[in-house]
């Protein structure tokens, strides 16, 4: 049985409270800089309306029972690598410009998935994509394997499942915002239990998803 969620909406189309994803999809995509959450109760909802978004957009998850929370998010790793997780980065030319992304085997580089160019998009947004790609490609083939992300914007966009970003939507970057939307629905709609771990870039050098272009 699937447990009710209540969803907040303090930017968007109309801000309110939906009692579905469908409903408040409907006032969230193609609006720029929307903010808007998920919480388990109609009080908790209602509380963070009358709140501002200030006090609860963009501090992770409303707590919750879910697989899904703010642990399957943690901070720089340390130690040794995980070398049976996936790793993800992105390539861009120019930023904004082309996006790339790409996943890969930690422990030998093999390519597991790779997308684009997607016409025009920024480094962060493509970050976002690459992890989001990861966690369904998982999800769908059934493994427990991790990911390794080096974008500490990208890794706080998926813990709360929405983008900041001032990249305009217009017809140029049309594409990598229709991508960026349903990444958005599916983290939604979702549960995981994977985890989104931190490249140690300073320890471990280049992730071994880098393109290379820096």
């Amino acid at each position: 049985m699937v447990k009710q969620k209540y969803y907040v909406v303090w930017s968007g189309k109309k801000p309110g409270i939906y009692m579905s994803w469908p409903e408040c999809q409907q006032q969230v995509l193609k609006v720029f800089d929307a903010k808007y959450k998920a919480f388990d109760t109609k009080d908790a909802a209602t509380k963070a309306f009358k709140d501002g978004w200030e006090k609860h957009w963009g501090q992770g998850k409303a707590k919750t029972s879910s697989k899904i929370s703010s642990n399957n998010v943690v901070s720089p790793s340390s130690g040794e690598i995980d070398y049976d997780a996936i790793s993800v980065d992105v390539g861009t030319s120019g930023n904004p410009g082309p996006v790339e992304y790409k996943g890969v085997d930690t422990r030998n580089s093999e390519i597991i998935f790779s997308v684009g160019p997607i016409s025009k998009g920024t480094n962060n947004l493509g970050e976002f994509l690459a992890i989001v790609h990861a966690l369904a490609y998982l999800k769908k083939i059934g493994s427990s394997r991790n990911i390794y992300s080096d974008s500490v914007n990208a890794i706080k966009w998926v813990n709360n499942k929405a983008v900041s970003s001032t990249l305009v939507r217009d017809a140029s970057t049309q594409e990598i915002w229709d991508l960026v939307d349903r990444a958005i629905a599916w983290l939604q709609n979702n549960q995981y239990d994977t985890k989104v771990m931190k490249w140690n870039t300073k320890e471990w050098g280049q992730i071994k998803a880098d393109y290379g272009r820096k």
